[in-house]
């Protein structure tokens, strides 16, 4: 119909779904636009970047989620600026998408606190190209410590620093810590995965700092009893 109000909504993560879900029997027109096709499920990103889950386990097309929502269309795109004024989403490649109402769900990004200069040493998990750059970086390092012959070399090699003790940086410590002293175990002839160090950094007082103080002090006797 062609007085049917238009609603974009940027981004396809959880926000962006269930927005769109939200509106399935509305009289509306639903844009879902997003720089990718495909929608992760983040929580599990960091069995992806430890090599406990494929890519394929935590992703979905987003055509696929929706493809039953007959008042939705699905754009790749990445949208740049709204014009507020003009009602008009400007995507990088130039184009433009009109709408009545919008919704904004592009979702959040890591910071390095004004040292953007860390970023290629210290890659985020946001992404799907983020958890497989890390378990790049992971089994390297690895790889790297089985032919190298100096102590204080394949010591450093097995220095896995994590920095943020959020839910993302617990799982991820905890996983490497459980990939080194389990899963690689008996993976190497020349020197031992379950020496790895593990270091995981919190400016605040405790790991978890938004969950109960029972569930803090469980996560982290959990870390400590995994090394």
């Amino acid at each position: 119909m062609q007085n049917t109000p238009r609603v974009l909504i940027v981004g396809a993560g959880f926000g962006g779904l269930y927005a769109a879900r939200s509106l399935a029997r509305q009289p509306v027109s639903v844009t879902v636009v997003d720089r990718r096709n495909h929608h992760v499920f983040q929580p599990l990103l960091y069995q992806v970047a430890t090599a406990a889950l494929s890519p394929g386990d935590i992703a979905s097309p987003i055509r696929w989620i929706l493809r039953r929502q007959q008042n939705v269309e699905v754009l790749m795109g990445e949208v740049d600026r709204v014009d507020l004024a003009r009602r008009e989403a400007h995507l990088t490649d130039g184009s433009e998408i009109p709408y009545d109402f919008a919704i904004v769900a592009a979702g959040a990004t890591h910071a390095y606190f004004g040292h953007d200069d860390w970023q290629p040493y210290a890659p985020g998990l946001k992404t799907l190209e983020d958890a497989l750059e890390i378990r790049r970086r992971v089994l390297l390092a690895f790889e790297r410590a089985e032919r190298e012959s100096d102590p204080e070399r394949r010591a450093a090699l097995l220095t896995f620093v994590v920095v943020g003790a959020g839910p993302t940086g617990v799982e991820l410590a905890g996983a490497l810590a459980e990939i080194s002293r389990q899963s690689l175990a008996r993976d190497f002839r020349h020197f031992d995965p379950g020496s790895a160090r593990i270091i995981l950094l919190e400016a605040g007082p405790s790991v978890l700092a938004t969950f109960p103080e029972t569930l803090r002090a469980s996560a982290e006797e959990d870390l400590r009893r995994l090394g």
